[in-house]
C-alpha cells in the first residue's frame, strides 16, 4: 500500500549517505512493502537503484556510482534519524518480524556455507577412504593418485548396485524374518532352534517319574471329521498370542478366514461349515469370559451340539489345550493389567449350575474398577482371584464344593485342588509354557501333526519383567501362589520330559531310515554287480567251454572282489578236486552255495570296512 501524500511530503526527499560512509549491506528484499512502495514513488531516489539491485543472496551497498557523484546532503546519523519515522509507522509485530527475518537470513547463510564446506570435506575424505580400500583390494591397479574417470564410474556403479539390491530385498521381504534366514544361510551350521530358551543350563534332570503313555502325546486329530480342539485360556499367560497362532499361523487345507477389523476368524473344516477350533478368536467367549475347566467341560458340548437331537449328535473327541506361565511373572502381569482398569466382571464363575454368591466370592474393590491399585493393596486382599489362579482354572471345582470354603478344611481343599489340576493337565492333549515358545511350537506340531507357517518368538521383555521387586516381595508372591508354584514345577518337568522323549524318538526314526537306506543301496549295488558279471560271462563263451569251467568262475569272483577274504591255495586245490569228482548236478549246487557264501562275505567285509 502507498502512504498518503501528506505523509510523503512530511518526510521530504531522501537523504543520501555521506561520501566515504560505510556501505549498507542489507539485502533489498528485507525491506518491507511500505519502504518499497515509498521508494518507487520517488523517481531518481536510492530505492530505484535498490530495486534494480542484485539478485537474492548477493549483498551490495547503496553507495553506487550515481550516488557517489552527488554531493553529500546529510551525515549518516541524520540519515538514520530520517529513517526512524518510517519504521515507527509500522506495527510493533511487523518490526519484530523484520528483525527476526534479518537475523534468520544471516544464520541461514552461515549454515548453508558450513553445510556446503562440510559436504565437500566429507566427499574428499570418502574419496580417499575408498581409494585406499581399492588400493588394498586391487593392488597397483588402483591408487589415490591414479583414480581416473573409469575407476570413479566403476565405484559409482558398485554403490548403485548395492543400493538397488537393498531396495529389492526390502520390497521382496519387508520383514526381518526372511532376512535373518538369508543371513543364517551363509553362516556356519545352524544352531539347534530348540536350545534352552530361559538362558538356563541345557542339561535337564527330571524330578518326576512318568510312564511312556504320559510322555508320548500323539493325537489322531481328524480335522475333516468331528474332532474339536478346545483352548482353555488362562489370564496373562500369553494365551492371546498363542490363540492368534492357531487361527493365523497354521498350514491348513482350508485356512481360517480372518477379516480386517474383526477379532474373530472363521475356522471351518474342509468342505463343511463347521468349526474345528473352540477358542476366543474362533467362537468367541461362548462359555463366558476366561471360562475354567469346570465350566468348559460342561459348556462346550452343549454349545457345539446344542441345536441337535441327542441321538443325532456325533461322537466327538474334545482335545483340550492350554498355556501355563511362571506364577510370579503371571501375578505381576495381572497386577499391572488390573492397574490399567481390567476387572473381568464378565467372568461368570459358574460352578455346579450356579454362580457364586457375594458372600462366597467378595470383591476386593468398591468402585467400578481397581485402576491405580498399588502392589501392596493387591496382595493384601484375601479374596483376590489372582492368587493360585492357574490351579483354580485347571482343577475340577465341584470336588471341593465350588467357591464355598466351608465344605472342607483349607488344607484338604488345597490338596484336592492341586491333585485335580495335575491330573487334568497330564491328561490334556497338549499344554505349553510361555517361557519355552519354540519347544511349545515343536510339541504342538508333533502332537497334532499340524505345522505352523512361521516360528514362534520368545519375548523375554514384558510388563512383568519391567517391575522391580526385592527378594522379600518375591517370596511373599510365591507364598500367595504356593499351589501355582507346585503346579508349574510339575508342568515344567513333564513338559521338558515330553520334549526330550519326542526328540529322542525323532532321532531314532531318522537313524532307522538311514540304516534302511544303506541296506537298500547295498543290495542294489550287489544286484547290479552280479548282473554285470553274468552278462560279461555270456558275452565271452569261448572262455567257458564246459559247464565245469563256468562253475569254476564263480568262486574265482570272490578273490577278485575281496582280496582279504581269499582262501589258501591248498583249500582251493582241494575244492577243485572235489568239484571235478562230483557230477554236474552236484557241481551246480556247490556253485550256488559258493555264490551265496561270497555274497555274505562281501556284505560282512563292507560292514567291517564301515
Amino acid at each position: 500500500m502507498a502512504l498518503p501524500v501528506c505523509a510523503a511530503r512530511a518526510l521530504g526527499p531522501p537523504l543520501q549517505p555521506e561520501r566515504g560512509a560505510p556501505a549498507r549491506t542489507t539485502c533489498p528484499r528485507r525491506h518491507s512493502r511500505v519502504e518499497a512502495e515509498l521508494a518507487a514513488s520517488r523517481p531518481g531516489s536510492a530505492a530505484a537503484s535498490v530495486r534494480a539491485g542484485p539478485p537474492r543472496g548477493v549483498s551490495r551497498g547503496f553507495n553506487s556510482q550515481a550516488l557517489l557523484d552527488e554531493p553529500p546532503k546529510a551525515s549518516s546519523s541524520l540519515a538514520g534519524a530520517a529513517r526512524a519515522p518510517l519504521f515507527a509507522l509500522l506495527p510493533r509485530g511487523r518490526r519484530r518480524r523484520m528483525h527476526d527475518l534479518r537475523r534468520r537470513w544471516d544464520l541461514g547463510s552461515l549454515c548453508r556455507a558450513l553445510l556446503t564446506r562440510g559436504l565437500a570435506a566429507l566427499g574428499h575424505s570418502l574419496k580417499h577412504v575408498l581409494g585406499a580400500i581399492f588400493s588394498k583390494i586391487f593392488g597397483p591397479l588402483a591408487s589415490i593418485q591414479n583414480m581416473d574417470k573409469k575407476s570413479n564410474k566403476l565405484l559409482l556403479a558398485l554403490v548403485m548396485l548395492f543400493l538397488f539390491a537393498v531396495i529389492l530385498l526390502q520390497n521382496v521381504c519387508p520383514g526381518t524374518e526372511c532376512q535373518l534366514l538369508r543371513l543364517q544361510a551363509f553362516s556356519s551350521p545352524m544352531p539347534d532352534p530348540y536350545r534352552s530358551e530361559d538362558e538356563s543350563s541345557a542339561r535337564f534332570v527330571p524330578r518326576y517319574n512318568f510312564s511312556r503313555g504320559d510322555l508320548l502325546r500323539k493325537v489322531d486329530f481328524d480335522i475333516k471329521g468331528d474332532d474339536l480342539i478346545v483352548f482353555l485360556h488362562i489370564q496373562k499367560t500369553g494365551g492371546t498370542t498363542f490363540g492368534r497362532h492357531l487361527v493365523r499361523n497354521i498350514q491348513l487345507e482350508q485356512p481360517c478366514e480372518c477379516r480386517v477389523g474383526q477379532k474373530k476368524c472363521t475356522c471351518h473344516r474342509p468342505g463343511k461349515r463347521e468349526t474345528w477350533l473352540f477358542s476366543r478368536f474362533s467362537t468367541g467367549w461362548s462359555c463366558g469370559l476366561h471360562a475354567n475347566w469346570t465350566k468348559l467341560t460342561s459348556c462346550v458340548p452343549a454349545v457345539v451340539d446344542g441345536k441337535r437331537d441327542a441321538r443325532l449328535r456325533p461322537s466327538r473327541n474334545f482335545h483340550y489345550i492350554t498355556i501355563l506361565r511362571d506364577p510370579v511373572s503371571r501375578y505381576l502381569s495381572e497386577w499391572r493389567h488390573v492397574q490399567r482398569g481390567a476387572t473381568w466382571k464378565a467372568s461368570l464363575h459358574v460352578c455346579d449350575g450356579r454362580p457364586p454368591t457375594s458372600e462366597e466370592l467378595p470383591s476386593c474393590y468398591t468402585g467400578d474398577d481397581w485402576s491405580g491399585c498399588p502392589l501392596k493393596e493387591f496382595m493384601d486382599c484375601p479374596y483376590n482371584l489372582a492368587n493360585n489362579r492357574q490351579v483354580r482354572m485347571l482343577s475340577d471345582l465341584t470336588l471341593v464344593g465350588c467357591y464355598n470354603l466351608s465344605v472342607m478344611p483349607e488344607k484338604q481343599r488345597n490338596k484336592v485342588l492341586l491333585e485335580s489340576a495335575k491330573s487334568n493337565l497330564k491328561h490334556m492333549a497338549f499344554f505349553g509354557l510361555t517361557e519355552f515358545q519354540r519347544k511349545t511350537q515343536y510339541l504342538f506340531e508333533k502332537t497334532f501333526n499340524m505345522n505352523f507357517i512361521s516360528p514362534f518368538t520368545q519375548y523375554n521383555t514384558t510388563r512383568a519383567s519391567s517391575v522391580e521387586i526385592n527378594e522379600d516381595l518375591q517370596k511373599r508372591i510365591e507364598g500367595l501362589n504356593f499351589l501355582d508354584m507346585e503346579l508349574y514345577s510339575y508342568a515344567k518337568d513333564l513338559f521338558l520330559q515330553r520334549y526330550q522323549f519326542m526328540r529322542q524318538k525323532e532321532h531314532q526314526e531318522a537313524r532307522r531310515k538311514r540304516q534302511e537306506q544303506r541296506k537298500f543301496l547295498k543290495g542294489r549295488f550287489l544286484q547290479t554287480h552280479f548282473q554285470s558279471q553274468s552278462q560279461g560271462q555270456r558275452q565271452n563263451p569261448s572262455q567257458n567251454p564246459t559247464p565245469n569251467a563256468n562253475q569254476n568262475g564263480t568262486p574265482n569272483l570272490i578273490p577278485n572282489l575281496i582280496p582279504n577274504l581269499t582262501q589258501s591255495s591248498g583249500q582251493n586245490l582241494s575244492r577243485k578236486e572235489n568239484r571235478e569228482s562230483r557230477k554236474q548236478n552236484a557241481g551246480q549246487e556247490q556253485g550256488e552255495d559258493n555264490t551265496s557264501n561270497g555274497t555274505n562275505d562281501y556284505i560282512g567285509s563292507v560292514e567291517k570296512w564301515r
